[in-house]
């Protein structure tokens, strides 16, 4: 529901050259493969997933195998969305890279929520309409 230039030129230099996993209706709402880095489409029908000529691209049927596709790419992999992908993902993350808005929005997919105890936030840029914010998962025990 927002678009900030700010964001998606950060998303583009974070991202740039790490593999990238989203689910099919994410990469649509995208609307364009990003050049640069690996879009791994993780979709319940992957072969009917449209990847154009020359576009750094995959479809795959599940998470666990976009997880592994990435890992054999680079060691940074960045999950990208949508709701049901970070919800699957949710317990594997080790870091979260948030734009995060000071505005209500409408919609019915949610981020899941940062829990505290399970968190911990070390970094925070304003900027304005929106933070960019940085977690680490606590280590266990901590």
């Amino acid at each position: 529901p927002f678009e900030f230039k700010e964001d998606w030129a950060r998303f583009k230099k974070v991202t740039l050259g790490h593999p990238l996993i989203m689910g099919r209706r994410t990469q649509d709402a995208i609307g364009r493969f990003l050049p640069g880095r690996m879009t791994i489409i993780v979709s319940r029908t992957p072969d009917e997933v449209e990847i154009p000529e020359g576009a750094e691209a995959m479809a795959v049927g599940s998470l666990d195998e976009a997880l592994h596709v990435a890992s054999l790419l680079d060691e940074v992999v960045y999950v990208a969305g949508g709701g049901e992908i970070y919800r699957q993902a949710w317990d594997r993350l080790t870091h979260l890279d948030l734009t995060m808005v000071h505005a209500p929005a409408e919609g019915s997919v949610r981020f899941p929520k940062i829990d505290p105890d399970e968190w911990v936030e070390v970094r925070r840029e304003p900027h304005g309409e929106f933070d960019f914010v940085g977690f680490e998962r606590r280590a266990a025990g901590v």
